[in-house]
């Protein structure tokens, strides 16, 4: 007898791939939850059945690495649970170099494993024979071998999994389809199903290449693409064994991994084929159970042609199957995880980029205490549906991107590389008068940003490199500009809000961090706090009126920071928060001779003594209202200038022509990352995040706990500031400036590792390489602890001599150097 659906469940989990059947596993086991788990087919019957089953740990988040890291240590225990086997084996994964640039990169992420605590090792070519005695490796430099790595079988895991959520009493159906959603407001209170509603408290979308539209019937935004992915299983070949290594060959663009004797290989190919259904909004059919669309061996030529030079056994080879299935993609190749911001009670895990396998299990852990706790349970920015703003609405841009993306799946990790796809998609308007002055732009969440400005004779155009940048030189001028004399940036797509209303200041007061509850025209630098102290948000407030606040955040976390605000304002509180980004433009005029720059063009006093710092005032420049904001994130003299948008372009020419006698110029981005650097600011999503307390952060001012007075986190910080520092944010210089940093570099004291970079670039006042990275110590990190050690830092493989620095590297007021 066929169980009928329950009129109530707790948590409803939708779709029955690997990322629904592990959500629904931790809520049972872990939480004891009552779930609810709804598939339209069979468990697996969407994309889950047909992954390769590659399973690869090292990414270059360490939250993430973290995740992966929980997959596999699930996927080796999980059978002595449930009694099903799930065809995990640790077979390691060699990765292929056969260019000096893949090389580069590969020295760099084993430094990034060892930083994460993973093993991994750079070996020979002679190495690799040894271990694939079938590959040709004559064209190799040599390889990376993750040993700990490895391959399972999807729809065994998914089956073991599923048997574990029922053991723990989640009760799963099969044949469901979902139709729709009962709302009120922006909160679900029933699905509603072909064989009738379940009310619930919660829902989760783990509806795969389906997501999309299913988030779509309670207004969410789940922004992926399903892409055509195609691989091939041959016959048994003689001379392969079973524990074979699997080999990424990302110069060929392909893969490979043993099974039953034969081989799966297959491709990301730079030319990929979308899934264009036919169907309105490119809907998946709702129909689509284990079926796979016809071979397209021309299409696959590509990657056999490579294929079987690097594994010339393939020529006599016997094929056995093709594969030609959808797998969802996303237009940074980085899946979507946790809640979704225009719902209240939608949790999503999709868009996995083919590895979802990898992440099957530590994704499930993460969203399961996601949406038990209200929290992520560590920092998953990287893959938050919240990094995803209004643009990812478009299907035209989020199709196009995602191909990009697709293609560069094994392309070379430059740094700083930017995407080129659905360009330009939003621009300030300045953007034409900064492209007559060179600009070269990068984009963040669709908006065009002067990332820095090519000098006379320099062509304006970025050339990716695994050292030294080609506008490394270009950007030192702009630097020691903004250090010596003005400079000009457009921040005009920061993200900005305000908040009104009676209850907005003690909503606010809870809220933050830092104590908001200055007199109206002050600036308040605060971070916002999860209940376990970490650094949620990183912003500014400022006061307009009693009940009136102006609020700035970075570009990228617009939505991020926009719905932690919103979902902290107490129920019933008069508290209104409105999204003024397109409203507003930004200049920031930055620089020992910004005054004279901008007492020539307001007739307001813009004295220290008149207008001090963390102040804010509204001045008059052009005929145009300007929010000024005495603030700076460079380390100089210097307003944020927030216009009207209508008036940017004339406030700009003003200040450009009376900011000639100042020998005022445009700046760049990559100017400000630098100058931030040298002044020791705090970047959120690197040098700070959700795992990070403010005082560890060297931020602890920022709190306040004299106050007495409730605000979110504080339980957390009280007991932080009771017990020894474990760990501690520090700069680092190297005297070699030669060294490239960028972040995730190994801290070494004494030979040990003790930390590693959280973001690292060059200091051209200071004239050496910068970088910032927690030291971690179980006994403390005090000050003696830190002076006493020696250091260096691990970079690209290899140990170079460092200093260790608490405090800016430059202060305008002091010495210069601090090196």
């Amino acid at each position: 007898m066929t169980e009928s659906l329950p009129a109530h469940a707790q948590v409803v989990v939708i779709g029955g791939g690997i990322i629904g059947c592990s959500t629904a596993y931790h809520l049972a086991r872990d939480h004891k939850a009552d779930v609810v788990l709804l598939e339209q087919g069979q468990l697996t019957s969407g994309s889950t059945w047909h992954a390769a089953g590659l399973v690869g740990q090292l990414r270059s988040s360490a939250s993430i690495t973290r995740v992966l890291k929980y997959s596999v240590d699930l996927y080796k225990r999980l059978h002595e649970e449930t009694g099903l086997e799930t065809g995990w084996k640790m077979t390691g994964c060699l990765r292929l170099a056969t260019n000096e640039d893949r090389w580069a990169e590969y020295r760099r992420l084993a430094t990034t494993a060892r930083s994460f605590g993973m093993e991994m090792h750079l070996i020979s070519p002679e190495e690799v024979k040894r271990l694939w005695p079938l590959m040709d490796t004559s064209d190799l430099v040599g390889a990376s071998w993750l040993p700990t790595d490895g391959q399972a079988s999807p729809s065994d895991i998914t089956a073991s999994l599923a048997k574990g959520a029922r053991m723990n009493g989640a009760r799963l159906f099969e044949g469901v389809r979902v139709t729709g959603f009962v709302m009120e407001g922006t909160r679900i209170t029933a699905v509603e199903t072909d064989q009738g509603p379940i009310a619930c408290e919660t829902v989760v979308n783990c509806a795969g290449q389906w997501a999309r539209q299913l988030g779509a019937l309670a207004g969410v935004s789940v922004p992926l693409q399903p892409v055509k992915h195609q691989y091939i299983v041959t016959e048994a070949i003689e001379g392969l064994q079973s524990d074979t290594p699997t080999v990424r060959d990302p110069d060929r663009r392909i893969y490979f991994k043993e099974e039953v004797g034969g081989l799966v290989m297959g491709g990301y190919e730079p030319n990929p084929q979308a899934w264009d259904t036919g169907l309105p909004g490119g809907d998946v059919p709702e129909r689509w159970e284990f079926q796979l669309f016809d071979d397209d061996f021309d299409h696959f030529e590509q990657h056999m042609t490579q294929a079987v030079e690097r594994v010339p056994a393939l020529n006599t080879a016997g094929m056995k199957q093709m594969i030609n299935g959808p797998e969802s993609f996303t237009p940074d190749g980085n899946f979507i995880l946790g809640r979704a911001h225009e719902c209240d009670n939608m949790y999503v895990g999709a868009g996995f980029n083919a590895f979802g396998i990898a992440a099957g299990g530590g994704a499930g852990w993460a969203l399961a205490e996601w949406i038990m706790r209200g929290e992520a349970p560590l920092d998953l920015w990287v893959v938050d549906i919240r990094r995803f703003a209004g643009l990812h609405r478009d299907r035209a841009w989020v199709r196009a991107r995602t191909l990009e993306a697709y293609g560069k799946h094994y392309a070379i990790g430059f740094p700083f590389e930017e995407y080129e796809s659905g360009r330009p998609y939003i621009v300030s308007p300045l953007y034409d008068r900064l492209k007559a002055h060179n600009a070269v732009f990068g984009s963040k969440l669709g908006w065009e940003r002067p990332n820095w400005f090519a000098p006379p004779g320099v062509e304006p155009v970025d050339r990716p490199s695994m050292g030294r940048q080609n506008w490394f030189e270009a950007v030192g001028e702009e630097h020691a500009h903004v250090r010596e004399k003005v400079g000009l940036f457009d921040q005009s797509s920061f993200a900005k809000f305000e908040l009104k209303g009676s209850d907005a200041l003690a909503a606010l007061d809870f809220i933050c961090a830092n104590d908001v509850t200055r007199p109206v025209g002050r600036l308040t630098y605060t971070q916002m706090l999860t209940s376990r102290g970490g650094i949620e948000c990183d912003l500014t407030v400022g006061r307009l009126a009693e009940d009136h606040f102006y609020i700035v955040t970075g570009t990228g976390f617009r939505t991020h920071d926009f719905a932690w605000i919103r979902d902290h304002i107490p129920n019933g509180a008069d508290a209104s928060l409105s999204d003024v980004t397109e409203a507003w433009g930004t200049l920031s005029l930055m620089g020992p001779r910004a005054r004279d720059v901008l007492a020539a063009v307001t007739d307001a006093d813009v004295s220290n003594a008149a207008f001090p710092f963390g102040h804010l005032r509204e001045l008059t420049i052009a005929g145009v209202s300007v929010r000024a904001l005495r603030v700076t994130y460079v380390g100089e003299l210097g307003w944020e200038l927030h216009v009207p948008l209508e008036g940017t372009a004339a406030v700009f020419d003003a200040l450009m022509a009376a900011g000639a006698a100042s020998d005022l110029r445009p700046v760049g981005y990559r100017a400000l990352e630098s100058l931030r650097l040298e002044k020791g600011y705090r970047a959120w999503g690197s040098d700070i995040t959700p795992n990070d307390n403010p005082f560890e952060a060297g931020l602890g001012w920022a709190v306040k706990l004299r106050s007495g007075r409730p605000f979110l986190g504080r339980d957390a910080c009280e007991q932080a500031v009771q017990k020894p520092l474990r760990r501690k944010l520090m700069g680092f210089t190297t005297e070699d400036p030669e060294v490239v940093l960028l972040g995730r570099e190994t801290i070494l004291r004494d030979g040990e590792p003790v930390g590693y970079l959280t973001s690292g670039g060059f200091g051209h006042t200071i004239g050496c390489p910068v970088g910032y990275g927690y030291v971690n110590n179980p006994s403390g990190v005090d000050e003696t602890f830190v002076k006493e050690g020696r250091y260096e830092l691990v970079v690209a493989n290899e140990a170079v001599a460092a200093r260790v620095h608490d405090g800016p590297l430059y202060d305008p007021k002091l010495e210069r150097v601090k090196t």
